[in-house]
C-alpha cells in the first residue's frame, strides 16, 4: 500500500467540473493499493499518517500532528501509484489491487480515518478526477508498507 501525503493549505477534487471534496489545512492523500494489501496494512499506514508531526509549532519546528492543528483529510484513490515502468514505455499496473477489492479497501480507509479526524473528504473511486492543491512547503511524504512488514 502506498500513501502519498501532501501537506496542504487547501485542496479539492472535482469530477465532471463539480467539486466533490474540498479541505483547508491538512493532508491530501493519494492512496494506492497493491495485490497483497489488507485492512491490517491500511491500519498501519493510517496510524503512521495521523501521527506524523509535520506541521510547524510556535518555534517553526515540524512538531505538530494533523490532530494538533485541527487539520482535515482529502483521500483520493490512485491505482497508478502501482505503475511499473521497468520494461518499455507503457506502464504496467499488474501489481495494483483489482478494482472491486481496491474500492472496498479505500472505503475501509475512509471509515477508519473518520473515526479519528473530524473532517474527511474524498474523491470518487474510479472516476476521472481533477485534483487541485496548494502544497504547503512543499511538503510531500511517501508512506508505503509491504504486507511482509506485519
Amino acid at each position: 500500500m502506498k500513501f502519498v501525503i501532501q501537506r496542504v493549505k487547501e485542496a479539492s477534487v472535482s469530477v465532471d467540473h463539480q467539486v466533490v471534496g474540498a479541505i483547508k489545512q491538512g493532508y491530501l492523500i493519494l492512496i494506492g493499493a497493491g495485490k497483497e494489501d489488507t485492512p491490517k496494512t491500511a491500519d498501519a499506514l493510517i496510524k503512521k499518517m495521523i501521527g506524523l508531526r509535520i506541521f510547524a509549532d510556535e518555534n517553526g519546528k515540524t512538531n505538530l500532528s494533523l490532530k494538533d492543528v485541527g487539520g482535515s483529510l482529502l483521500l483520493v484513490s490512485q491505482f497508478t501509484l502501482y505503475a511499473n515502468c521497468k520494461k518499455g514505455n507503457r506502464p504496467s499496473f499488474t501489481e495494483a489491487l483489482e478494482p472491486q477489492a481496491a474500492e472496498e479497501l479505500y472505503r475501509y480507509i475512509i471509515r477508519e480515518c473518520k473515526k479519528q479526524i473530524e473532517t474527511v473528504e474524498t474523491g470518487i473511486f474510479g472516476a476521472h478526477m481533477e485534483v487541485s492543491l496548494v502544497n504547503d512547503g512543499p511538503f510531500t511524504i511517501l508512506l508505503e508498507n509491504e504486507p511482509s512488514e506485519f
